[in-house]
């Protein structure tokens, strides 16, 4: 598969999994200083490793989503929660579940502030129930 292809490819899995907005609010974004850095995750992290046969989408995602609690990468969290949310069929308990998980192996206090940043994106996408 030559760079396009793959550019190609990781657009359109880019748009499936983060959505047109998110997707659209990026592009529009570009420009010379970061535009070298956007095309090489869309051809190599969307164009080639979220293309892998071995996991679907979904396991992906629940992949995504711990590691940024490990991590600690809050934003980059909060974009694939609601991601999950709004494009992916996850539910509030799928992500519950995931932060459960991840409390026990990243740790009380990244998970208290998953808990917190994933509660208000529940909360803002009308998705908590009582």
């Amino acid at each position: 598969m030559d760079d396009q292809e793959r550019r190609d490819r990781g657009t359109a899995k880019r748009r499936k999994v983060l959505g047109d907005i998110w997707v659209d609010k990026s592009a529009a974004s570009s420009n010379d200083f970061n535009a070298s850095f956007y095309d090489l995750i869309t051809r190599y992290a969307w164009g080639d490793i979220w293309q892998r046969p071995h996991f679907d989408d979904r396991t992906r995602r629940i992949l995504v989503i711990g590691t940024m609690v490990a991590l600690g990468h809050w934003e980059e969290f909060r974009l694939h929660v609601r991601a999950a949310l709004a494009e992916g069929g996850f539910t509030p308990d799928d992500i519950k579940e995931i932060l459960l998980q991840q409390a026990i192996y990243c740790g009380v206090p990244a998970a208290n502030t998953a808990v917190r940043e994933a509660n208000g994106i529940i909360q803002e996408l009308g998705l908590l129930a009582g």
